[in-house]
């Protein structure tokens, strides 16, 4: 094991992927000889030359086009998307090309296409560059969306979205690009859990909190404040949420008996109602109060100085763990 941070994790998944298949290519603003603004790509150019570490214009859309096109020649082009923010551009070709292409030709073309977005809040960066936009591609049938919120799952995953044939959303949450742990480099991707499953990150038995991305840290947090006052809550990492891991979700549940969901991202028809929805229809008798959210207000993304008014924390969680437990000390109202 290598202690290392969720960005150099990511840096060691593509150097993984680009050694072991000469078909990944990289494309992105500045991922070159900059090495990205994150610096995920730091040191690849050197190592893998200019034909496979693009720097392209500040053109998303064309960027995603080109993208397309070698995924029709055969290659596994990885997109960086520079900020969360700046995936519009590209939104067209994303939800009418690359979701498409694979059903509209019978299968007979893949899109083995991996779009990597620095994603979500807590950096205190300027408007267009803190985001949550993970409902519009979750709505799109065609691709997969994963989420990392550990460096062991950073290179993983990162790797697994980049032999998929299936085109990949995959969202890094920036405030947890310097986050360190353990990562086991030579670890074979045969062995490693599908990125598609979720993961049990602390067992409880009161209520499950399910979440994902960099709620996570969040969700463990309110889960150990909550020991301390005797309540046992178990965590679920989502990983992937399209498609979301309903078995190991329906599990947690018709142990506890009660749901809070949690992310960052807006509430009206985000993921946490669909989740929330599904868990109704799969286990229904088994719920002993109803599902709540907590999630980020229906707002455009506040000015820095206000995003932590805007961000799910530990408090709100507790609230709403309170409130499915139905403990006097709860507060009444509207979801968090």
């Amino acid at each position: 094991m290598t202690e290392i941070t969720l960005g150099k994790a990511l840096n060691a998944g593509l150097r993984k992927a680009m050694s072991d298949d000469e078909k990944v290519v990289l494309m992105g603003e500045d991922i070159g000889k900059l090495g990205g603004v994150f610096r995920i790509t730091d040191g690849l150019l050197d190592e893998f030359g200019a034909a496979r570490v693009i720097d392209t214009p500040l053109a998303e859309s064309g960027i995603v086009g080109t993208a397309v096109g070698l995924a029709y020649r055969g290659y596994r082009p990885v997109v960086e998307i520079q900020f969360d923010g700046f995936v519009y551009p590209a939104f067209d070709q994303i939800v009418s090309q690359v979701a498409k292409l694979h059903y509209r030709t019978q299968g007979r073309v893949k899109m083995p296409i991996t779009i990597r977005i620095p994603w979500a809040g807590g950096i205190g960066a300027a408007e267009h560059h803190s985001e949550s936009p993970e409902a519009y591609f979750v709505h799109t049938a065609g691709l997969r969306v994963i989420t990392v919120s550990n460096p062991q799952d950073a290179y993983r995953c990162l790797q697994q979205a980049i032999a998929s044939d299936d085109p990949v959303i995959f969202f890094e949450p920036k405030r947890l690009y310097h986050h360190k742990g353990d990562v086991d480099l030579d670890a074979s991707l045969a062995d490693a859990p599908p990125m598609g499953v979720a993961r049990v990150m602390r067992e409880g038995s009161d209520a499950t909190i399910i979440t994902y991305g960099a709620m996570l840290a969040t969700a463990l947090d309110a889960a150990s404040a909550a020991e301390d006052d005797g309540v046992s809550l178990e965590v679920i990492d989502l990983r992937s949420i399209s498609p979301v891991d309903y078995d190991t979700v329906a599990a947690s549940v018709r142990r506890t008996g009660r749901v809070v969901v949690a992310h960052e991202a807006s509430r009206e028809a985000g993921v946490a109602a669909e989740v929330i929805a599904s868990i109704t229809e799969r286990c229904f008798e088994y719920l002993e109060s109803p599902p709540l959210r907590v999630t980020g207000h229906d707002i455009p993304y506040p000015p820095a100085k206000l995003e932590k008014f805007h961000l799910p924390d530990l408090d709100r969680i507790l609230d709403a763990v309170d409130r499915v437990l139905d403990r006097p000390n709860s507060l009444t109202g509207a979801e968090s």
